[in-house]
């Protein structure tokens, strides 16, 4: 559907489950992928070329598969380009076959992952009964872990359509209730009567799913007690072939895309694949002419569409760009964040992406209505972005990491949205140094100097920030993230669009963008969006190869003239297209496939972008700028040959392109037979002209790629203190563990303790370390030392006092706060010292669930006139009102005696919903740390 999530967040969350979830993975699953990958008989195709040898020499191969001029080779799996139109292929995806027999399962109440503790299932065998009858489980009881006796064996696979019945005893649950309002689970979270709507399970086996934050739109994975004894039960039916993913066997052009740009390589699978993108780029034109996101989702998604217009769309369909964009802008004149992780904006940070895409389609089309239009937009988001998200400390953006917004997926297990606000990201730091630049271009355009030397400071800043906070020399490369509480420390996991923003838009110097493209790690089949990867999470985003990312690296492999990562990156986005006869989203970077991740679509818009931008801007190496269209192509010597592109619009020119040769230096250049200067036309040119270029045909000098194998980290370690020591559990394959104090590394030890030493407060974490590079997350910070120094300001003492029947709030009630209630409150602080000090709130938002929605509350905290900072209040369930935590914490210099600190509602506070923007106060809290 059309999107236009500020209106409608309940719809859009519906609309699209694809980001922002919970999942886990069963390591038995993937072992049984991995076995079939390698054994599974093909399909039958009625194209009985797919088996006769590829044409010609190849132009790329690997361990894991080969590209040809006219096809694809991956063990038993051919595509081939039967003409410039046709495709034909025998890929069948190995993700439901050989289903393990033994089922891993967890319950949940609302949707959360409650029942047991992190790295605990339930396990039972699903096997024919001796003598046959129903399958079901024991009468499990909730928050005790079940193990089937039973071992699982090697050679026997789960039958098609096993039917199962799950059994479940809530009466602990339901007592607890009873004698107390509240039921505390293994994590010591308590779950209030009031608050408990639904019981579900979730589990590894399909229709079962480790998604739990959507548990809520899956009806089916519902236990029921339809006789009020307390027992609940469900029955499912397991390995349905029927519901197996499944892919064309061929593709044959059927819409007609002549008024388009015409492509032909003298290699038959590019050419194809070029044409299969342009119909699909067609096909996502929607009839109110906005770009649909894909086959399976509908609408407009600011992060979506605005990097599919900087790869493609801005050059291929202007006017749709144009309309796709505004569709993204609230009536207010803001850009739409999409819904997100606890309720979106500012948990999420990264829809200045549509700036760059706007400047992009300004640079195309030299539209000067549309820069005035989109100028003051962008001038607004990032004003509101400045006031909310922007870091003075570390001269960084927080927020989520641009695109990457399924929680677990890229961040460890304990950071909860609140954590994922104060973190600052690689990808969407480069994001919002790029809207600076973007921003300060605009206000130039338009005459406003001061406006723009402003964001050109401001960019400056943010790359400063980068440089500083992120780089990791050691590595060569980026790391993930600053994460933590009130210490913050860096993931030094590589996030692959980051690396690849942070050549192109010149973050990087350029050694510093060398390297990052020699040194970053990429797999067999692609790069990763993380490396290494998350064990116990299943792919998606982790463990996971994105084409249209994959086409971002092929952009900065490009600028920094790395010809080998470039030709690793086309093979890596050929291959795809080519056996799935479509542009998916995703794939699995351990094998290849795409059934295997946990959602996919075909025909999806930013990675067909991606595919055309491998002809545009890498192979023609097309570079819009205000008033000319510049050339730096490149072509891999092992792509080397003749080109044409024709029919290409520029402004008010139609070219007709021969590119001729290999490498990425022009030896000659012509514009109707004359010499162009500066290889760029002007924007000033009309009508239809031959352009005619010759490559040098020498290879650039050598370059490294960081090919690894696809490895995973040791789990995240948590870690609990009793005697002055902190003490976590020990993993396999760990040699040695790192102790962090404040953020910054204290000791190593091969041990699972380290002793504590009495002092002021500190905030301690562990990392476990495998080989020399593999390093777990950061364990959950744990205070530590002078705890005394906490301070409360019960909050019904400095306002009138909610009348909603919540429960677990503390001392004699609790405040509201919304667009109307409180909009400001005064309140009094009293410190016995002077010093530095984090102030944070105990608050309760049940407007919406944790993984989606837009109704983050935000609030803005002030010292007299002078803004402290922002405050967060992000969703923790629907309804869940009962459910309180900590916001993010603003760090304070206070004198000795008491201060009047303001929590106001401001005009850069209004969140994406608009009309809700509220949250119960409990207390005010104040800690000295230092």
């Amino acid at each position: 559907m059309p999107l236009f999530s500020w209106f409608h967040p309940t719809q859009a969350a519906v609309a699209r489950q694809r980001s922002m979830h919970y999942l886990r993975f069963s390591a038995s699953t993937l072992a049984g992928i991995l076995m079939l990958s390698s054994c599974q008989t093909p399909r039958s195709t009625t194209d009985a070329a797919a088996h006769v040898p590829p044409a010609g020499r190849a132009l790329w191969q690997s361990a894991a598969y080969s590209i040809y001029p006219d096809s694809v080779v991956q063990g038993p799996y051919h595509a081939r380009a039967q003409s410039a139109t046709a495709l034909t292929s025998n890929y069948q995806s190995p993700a439901n076959a050989f289903l393990s027999p033994q089922v891993a399962f967890k319950f949940s109440t609302n949707g959360k992952d409650n029942e047991l503790p992190i790295g605990q299932d339930n396990l039972f065998l699903a096997l024919p009964k001796e003598g046959g009858g129903a399958l079901e489980t024991p009468v499990l009881v909730f928050g005790q872990r079940y193990v089937d006796p039973r071992p699982a064996p090697a050679d026997v696979y789960l039958a098609p359509n096993t039917p199962l019945k799950i059994r479940l005893d809530m009466r602990p649950v339901l007592d607890a209730f009873k004698k107390q309002g509240y039921y505390v689970t293994s994590k010591g979270d308590k779950i209030y009567k009031q608050d408990f709507k639904q019981v579900f399970v979730a589990g590894n086996t399909a229709p079962l799913s480790w998604d739990f934050d959507n548990l809520a739109n899956k009806p089916e994975l519902e236990l029921h007690d339809p006789d009020g004894d307390g027992i609940y039960e469900v029955t499912l039916m397991l390995n349905q072939p029927a519901a197996a993913k499944t892919t064309a066997s061929s593709w044959q052009k059927s819409l007609d895309t002549a008024d388009f740009p015409q492509y032909s390589s003298g290699h038959l699978l590019e050419d194809a694949l070029y044409n299969l993108a342009l119909e699909e780029a067609r096909r996502a034109v929607e009839p109110d002419g906005t770009l649909r996101t894909g086959k399976e989702w509908g609408g407009v998604w600011t992060r979506d569409v605005s990097y599919s217009i900087i790869l493609a769309q801005a050059a291929l369909q202007p006017q749709v760009a144009m309309t796709s964009l505004l569709r993204k802008v609230t009536p207010e004149g803001r850009i739409v964040q999409d819904t997100g992780t606890g309720g979106a904006y500012p948990c999420s940070t990264d829809r200045v992406i549509w700036a760059v895409a706007a400047w992009e389609i300004y640079q195309v089309t030299g539209d000067e209505a549309w820069l005035r239009k989109v100028y003051p937009i962008v001038k607004q988001s990032i004003a509101d972005d400045r006031a909310n998200a922007y870091d003075p400390a570390t001269g960084l953006v927080r927020g989520e990491s641009s695109f990457l917004d399924w929680r677990e997926q890229t961040y460890p297990r304990w950071m909860q949205p609140v954590d994922i606000y104060q973190s600052q990201n690689l990808g969407t730091n480069a994001v919002h140094f790029q809207a600076n630049v973007v921003l300060a271009q605009m206000a130039r355009q338009l005459g406003e100097a001061a406006v723009a030397a402003a964001h050109e400071q401001a960019a400056v800043a943010i790359k400063a920030g980068i440089n500083q906070h992120l780089w990791q020399e050691s590595a060569g490369y980026y790391g993930q993230y600053l994460y933590g509480r009130n210490f913050l420390t860096l993931s030094p996991r590589a996030e692959a669009l980051g690396e690849a923003l942070s050549v192109l838009f010149g973050v990087a110097d350029e050694a510093r963008a060398r390297t990052v493209v020699a040194r970053t790690p990429t797999t067999e089949f692609g790069i990763p969006c993380i490396y290494p990867q998350i064990p116990g999470i299943p792919p998606y985003h982790n463990n996971a190869v994105w084409p249209f990312v994959q086409s971002y690296w092929a952009l900065a492999a490009a600028k920094v003239g790395n010809e080998a990562a470039l030709a690793e990156s086309m093979a890596a986005i050929y291959r795809p297209a080519a056996l799935f006869l479509t542009n998916k989203e995703n794939f699995v970077a351990q094998n290849g496939d795409y059934a295997g991740t946990q959602i996919n679509s075909s025909n999806m818009l930013w990675s067909l972008s991606g595919s055309l931008s491998l002809v545009y801007k890498v192979l023609f190496g097309m570079h819009y700028e205000t008033d000319r269209l510049v050339f730096r192509p490149f072509v891999p010597q092992a792509f080397q040959g003749n080109r044409r592109l024709t029919n290409f619009k520029y402004r008010q020119a139609v070219l007709d392109i021969d590119l001729q040769g290999f490498g990425n230096v022009i030896q000659a250049i012509t514009l109707d037979g004359q010499p162009l200067a500066d290889a760029a036309v002007p924007a000033t040119l009309t009508g239809r002209h031959a352009l005619r270029i010759v490559l040098s045909s020498q290879a650039p000098a050598a370059a490294a790629t960081n090919k690894i194998a696809n490895l995973f980290s040791p789990e995240t370690p948590v870690v609990t203190l009793a005697d002055d020591r902190l003490r976590w559990a020990a993993q396999p394959d760990v040699q040695q563990y790192k102790v962090l104090r404040n953020g910054r590394l204290l000791a190593t030890t091969a041990a699972t303790e380290y002793a504590v030493a009495a002092g002021p407060y500190a905030e301690y974490q562990v990392i476990a370390v495998a080989g020399s590079r593999l390093a777990s997350f950061a364990s959950e910070p744990l205070p530590v030392g002078e705890l005394g120094s906490v301070h409360q300001v019960q909050l019904e003492t400095v306002a009138v006092k909610a009348t909603q029947p919540y429960q677990g709030y503390s001392g004699q009630g609790f405040v509201e706060i919304s667009t109307t209630q409180n909009r400001t409150l005064t309140i009094p602080v009293t410190v016995p010292e002077a010093g530095l000090y984090a102030v944070d709130f105990r608050y309760a938002n049940g407007n919406g669930p944790i993984n989606t929605d837009n109704k983050c509350g935000i609030r803005t905290l002030r010292l007299g006139g002078k803004s402290l900072g922002t405050i967060v209040l992000p969703q923790r369930g629907v309804g869940e009102w009962s459910n309180w935590g900590f916001t993010n914490a603003v760090l304070v210099p206070l004198p000795k005696g008491t201060t009047q600190l303001t929590l106001a509602y401001e005009p850069a506070n209004a969140n994406m919903n608009g009309a809700v923007n509220q949250a119960m106060l409990d207390y005010l809290r104040v800690q000295k740390i230092k």
